[in-house]
């Protein structure tokens, strides 16, 4: 299905507005956390506040007719009849933020028919937007190493770890582990600690672009704009690891 979605005269596309409003967004983050002026808690309620404001315009001035899930906003029974949903996380891993970081994330997907359709993941720390459209497929050997929550991960994940024989490496939000995947600096990324969509969808579908495995973590299908927006677990992988990364699982 082609997604045209231009209702601001055509300037933007569905997939260049989400690259355009990740990298925004992570501008803006990156100019909060300037020097130590806040701190801790301040710091990332900051950061999700002005975040969230800056994204909530944009989508009214450029997608006035779309629907918006975010975990910064109130949600709405509206978006649940919406064939065009944006589901945001204007700022994931703001632990990690508050603490200056680098692992934290900007996550801004389209979704229809409950899967995201465009999607674009800002990593602002380290100055990159990762986008659907673009991405490419991780090349290179298996690392050996398995991303998990810095956290709230538990310790099944790290007997599935041990089990699969792969190297545990901590990170921070869902967005820097699943572009770890992308990238190839790690080979699995797996959650059980709970999460919500706005934490999965844009990651999601950027590694679905890529050709990775994404599901949850009994191997069903993971899903978008429900009417509860909890999601709490996940796995994505290399494809080749798919069928091994399951088993070990269930």
């Amino acid at each position: 299905m082609t997604f045209s979605g231009r209702y601001d005269g055509g300037a933007l596309s569905d997939i260049e507005l989400a690259a355009e409003i990740a990298d925004g967004a992570g501008r803006i983050l990156q100019s909060i956390r300037h020097g130590s002026l806040l701190e801790d808690g301040l710091l990332g309620d900051t950061g999700d506040r002005l975040a969230q404001a800056w994204i909530a315009r944009v989508l009214h001035r450029h997608r006035p007719h779309d629907a918006v899930l975010s975990e910064e906003a109130p949600d709405s029974s509206e978006r649940l009849t919406s064939d065009r949903v944006w589901v945001i996380d204007p700022l994931d891993g703001t632990r990690d933020y508050a603490a200056h970081r680098p692992d934290y994330a900007v996550h801004v997907a389209l979704t229809d028919g409950k899967q995201p359709v465009h999607s674009a993941v800002s990593l602002p720390a380290m100055g990159t937007v990762y986008r659907s459209d673009t991405v490419a497929a991780p090349t290179g050997p298996l690392t050996g190493n398995l991303a998990l929550s810095r956290s709230r991960a538990t310790p099944g994940m790290f007997r599935v770890a041990d089990q699969l024989g792969l190297q545990p490496v901590s990170l921070g939000s869902a967005g820097v582990k699943t572009m770890a995947v992308v990238t190839g600096r790690v080979d699995v990324y797996l959650h059980a600690g709970g999460q919500y969509e706005w934490d999965s969808c844009a990651p999601v579908g950027v590694a679905r672009a890529a050709g990775l495995h994404c599901s949850r973590l009994d191997g069903s299908e993971l899903t978008y704009n429900n009417p509860d927006p909890y999601l709490p677990d996940l796995v994505i992988c290399r494809p080749e690891l798919a069928d091994r990364v399951l088993s070990a699982l269930n």
